[in-house]
């Protein structure tokens, strides 16, 4: 990726089931350190467009790269390696390995995206979202805000070119939507990551750098 080149860069984007056409997109652009948010209500295609972003749809037409690499032009086993290794993402449901420690939920992530098995990294960015103390604690003891957390450092442990978040505010008041957002801002930026947040929740709005519509939200 060049100094000047995007992290996230859709064009003319396009994706139909047969005729009818399910998400249209003109133009989304995210630089390493930035971030956006994209809003839409139910049916609008923010699942479409996340699974677009992650190679696991092909556009019916126009382009999505990540560091300058189309994923659509990659084969499955290239493009699961490259997902691995420059995506990271939190799940609207956080999908927390139960029988895992909260730090070997950490550890694991490390090895799927390829990287080398830090647990110093790990434990420093639990501490840096307050939870270090957490480490050896099972998922099913956690709040869900410490599960939440638990859940960014994951996406975040193996240094992503991108972080996505799906919904990330859906089920929490006013005052944890708020500090999720933040967290998310604050820890993507630590690691020079872009962020894209995709949800119905009006209540992001302002919070991020940039801001898209799609569907009928208004």
């Amino acid at each position: 990726m060049t100094q000047n080149s995007a992290v996230l860069d859709i064009r003319s984007l396009r994706f139909a089931y047969g005729d009818r056409t399910v998400l249209q997109l003109e133009e989304l652009s995210l630089q390493a350190g930035e971030t956006g948010a994209v809003l839409g209500p139910s049916g609008s295609g923010k699942t479409t467009l996340l699974h677009l972003i992650a190679g696991l749809l092909r556009p019916t037409q126009g382009t999505v790269a990540i560091c300058g690499q189309r994923l659509d032009a990659l084969g499955a086993a290239a493009c699961d390696r490259f997902r691995g290794r420059h995506l990271g993402i939190v799940f609207q449901r956080l999908h927390l390995l139960p029988a895992l420690s909260v730090l070997d939920n950490l550890l694991l992530a490390q090895r799927l995206a390829g990287v080398a098995h830090d647990a110093k990294a790990a434990q420093s960015l639990l501490d840096a979202l307050d939870i270090g103390s957490l480490a050896g604690s099972r998922p099913a003891s956690l709040s869900q805000g410490q599960a939440q957390r638990v859940a960014i450092a994951r996406a975040l442990v193996h240094k992503p070119s991108l972080l996505l978040a799906d919904e990330p505010t859906s089920s929490l008041d006013d005052d944890n939507a708020a500090r999720a957002i933040d967290l998310l801002r604050t820890q993507a930026r630590a690691v020079n990551a872009a962020l894209l947040v995709v949800t119905h929740d009006r209540r992001i709005r302002g919070r991020l750098d940039r801001e898209l519509r799609i569907g009928s939200a208004s």
